[in-house]
């Protein structure tokens, strides 16, 4: 699969770099407006940051049937059975949930000015580390156009201007949102540049990985070749949105009740979102369970793909048209991409998930350190020593006990929303919200001091 991943960077770069020799640096103007207007965010106080926030919630409400108008023109291009389909839809109450979240975030301290550090040396120099924005934040993003209305919020809040890349897929969805945001904006008297969207086209990603001196932080948020690109290509600094490859691990101590509880609410509440589960790991002494765990999946239609035990255990409950033997399955996957080497480490962004029986807890957590990519793991058990241990050993952004993947999220952390989940180590993990937008500067202040 990487292989196959790689090949199409490499197609991509040649086109990129096609285009850039045609026609350096096209967006070169738009990006220096954005850079001088991100220097005017500093004037606002942040109870104006907070009202106007308030004000473009309050025309998401307002507004939200010609935004949704803007939506069905993106939702007629795309197939329903997309796995895509349900990340690009909005519906009036995922509006409302999005204007919630803007309002939750102007209520939030703002992480500005926060002195991190403050020490007088002996010699009289005091010195303070104070948190303040990075500038212009760049984010690159595919059919998610609740992407735009986070980012604006979460970067307007911490003083950043932000430069939006989003996918062809979701364009009418983004202009929308972005013209919404900019008709506030001017009535505030604030330079809508803060808040840029670039065509949807790979020139001008191409354009934004190269605007060196212009964007100080670039994010995708998107599938694994979106960001392989991204991390592969870019000049600019980046923070590496992983994709979610998620687990549950049902232990020998869980509570069936719970763990069936559990397993339905990651894997269904919406199936095409990162945190969504994609492997249950069963203990084998609890497979006579698993008919009972999987109830509620055969009830939402979940197709499972289950090793050899785990097969054996489902075959006379579940229903034949959603239970495939997972070594079949995988074969089929080959057959499509040679490259492909293990149904494991697949996310499935859809109503599909995989099971797979293991002997013990050191089996699951060799298991996710194999195939997991770092983003959210989940144990199901009654066992303190098996808890504790699991959430030591498991390398992952974010490690739950007896709660669901699901919560994964920005808002659901009490951020009020996220501008993606990092699954690197340096800086950022897991979601990030207004603190992990922020850097920091060093404040000295002395009294004629000179230097031996």
């Amino acid at each position: 699969m990487q292989q196959s991943n790689s090949l199409v960077t490499v197609k991509i770069q040649v086109t990129y770099h096609k285009q850039e020799r045609k026609k350096p640096m096209e967006l070169k103007e738009t990006f220096q407006q954005v850079k001088a207007a991100s220097k005017t965010l500093g004037l606002l106080t942040d109870a104006q940051r907070n009202e106007i926030l308030l004000a473009v919630a309050d025309a998401i409400i307002t507004e939200t049937p010609s935004l949704l108008k803007a939506n069905a023109k993106d939702l007629a291009k795309m197939d329903k059975a997309n796995p895509l389909y349900d990340r690009l839809q909005l519906t009036e109450q995922r509006l409302q949930d999005i204007a919630s979240d803007m309002r939750h975030v102007s209520t939030l301290p703002s992480p500005l000015g926060r002195v991190l550090k403050d020490k007088t040396l002996d010699n009289g120099l005091h010195l303070q580390r104070v948190a303040v924005p990075f500038g212009v934040i760049g984010m690159i993003y595919e059919a998610r156009p609740n992407v735009t209305y986070d980012v604006f919020s979460l970067c307007f809040k911490t003083g950043n201007a932000c430069v939006l890349k989003g996918g062809k897929d979701a364009d009418a969805s983004n202009t929308a949102g972005v013209e919404l945001i900019h008709r506030v904006l001017k009535t505030f008297g604030i330079d809508p540049h803060v808040v840029t969207l670039l065509p949807a086209t790979h020139e001008a990603t191409g354009e934004m990985l190269n605007a060196v001196g212009y964007i100080d932080l670039c994010i995708p948020r998107g599938g694994k070749k979106l960001i392989q690109f991204v991390r592969d290509t870019a000049k600019v600094p980046v923070i590496e949105t992983g994709a979610g490859v998620v687990h549950c691990y049902f232990d020998k101590d869980g509570d069936c009740e719970m763990g069936k509880r559990i397993i339905t609410n990651a894997k269904c509440r919406r199936c095409s979102v990162c945190n969504t589960l994609d492997t249950l790991l069963i203990h084998e002494q609890r497979l006579n369970d698993l008919p009972k765990l999987c109830e509620d999946l055969a009830e939402r239609k979940v197709k499972i793909h289950a090793d050899a035990k785990a097969y054996e255990a489902l075959k006379d409950s579940y229903p034949n048209t959603l239970l495939y033997r997972a070594e079949d399955s995988e074969q089929k996957m080959k057959e499509n991409d040679p490259h492909i080497k293990h149904i494991w480490n697949t996310e499935w962004m859809s109503m599909q998930m995989a099971i797979k029986t293991v002997a013990t807890e050191d089996e699951a957590l060799e298991h996710i350190a194999t195939y997991g990519s770092g983003h959210s793991e989940s144990i199901v058990s009654g066992n303190e020593a098996a808890q504790k241990k699991f959430q030591t050993m498991v390398d992952a952004a974010c490690v739950y006990v007896n709660a669901p993947t699901s919560f994964t999220d920005g808002a659901q952390f009490g951020l009020g929303a996220e501008i993606g989940i990092s699954t690197q180590k340096l800086g950022a993990r897991g979601p990030m919200a207004l603190e992990e937008i922020t850097t920091y500067k060093w404040l000295i202040t002395g009294k004629g001091q000179t230097r031996k």
